[in-house]
């Protein structure tokens, strides 16, 4: 993969839903600019519903395999972008110039087991899934438009950033371009 692509790692607990997805959007939707990576602070194995759904979209994520993040830790990430609360609050110092985001979503299973617990059938239960999927494919789309930032994000490990050099802010409309970024 090319040098000047940004480098960035979808981070959450197990690797097994959310951050697969993630990286699978990335990588069919924005391979041109982003090399794309999905790791885990655990492994929990990749999600069968998470299959199933990224598969309705035509994006094979069969072939994924839950990561531990620390086996990652030799890549120099531009961006290390958590997709759950506890990853966010787990997250291990990356070397080199990562900067952490959150940007948090759902998480599917949890969802789909409630759901359960009051009798729903599978495919409302999957529709948790695919809930989220859709959100998750939003904000990835979103990564990368080079329009005017409103503001900035911040992350738990750097509260404030120059301007240019941040990502778009998950929960709200403000765009803030990552592709300006110049290549490092």
């Amino acid at each position: 993969m090319s040098n000047n692509k940004l480098k960035i790692l979808f981070l959450c607990t197990g690797n097994s839903c959310r951050s697969q997805m993630a990286e699978g959007f990335a990588r069919a939707l924005k391979s041109d600019i982003i090399e794309a990576y999905s790791a885990g602070i655990e492994t929990h194995g990749l999600n069968p519903n998470a299959v199933k759904v990224m598969a309705e979209l035509g994006i094979d994520i069969s072939n994924h395999k839950s990561k531990y993040v620390t086996d990652l830790l030799d890549i120099d990430f531009n961006y290390v972008i958590t997709v759950c609360g506890h990853a966010n609050e787990n997250c291990p110092i990356f070397p080199g110039k990562a900067e952490i985001i959150h940007v948090g979503f759902e998480d599917p299973p949890a969802l789909a087991k409630e759901l359960a617990a009051q009798g729903a059938t599978e495919e409302e239960q999957l529709n948790c899934y695919r809930n989220v999927r859709d959100e998750i494919r939003k904000y990835v789309e979103t990564l990368g438009m080079a329009s005017e930032p409103e503001g900035r994000a911040t992350s738990p490990r750097e509260p404030e950033r120059a301007a240019g050099d941040a990502i778009i802010q998950h929960g709200t409309d403000k765009e803030i371009p990552i592709d300006t970024i110049p290549a490092r």
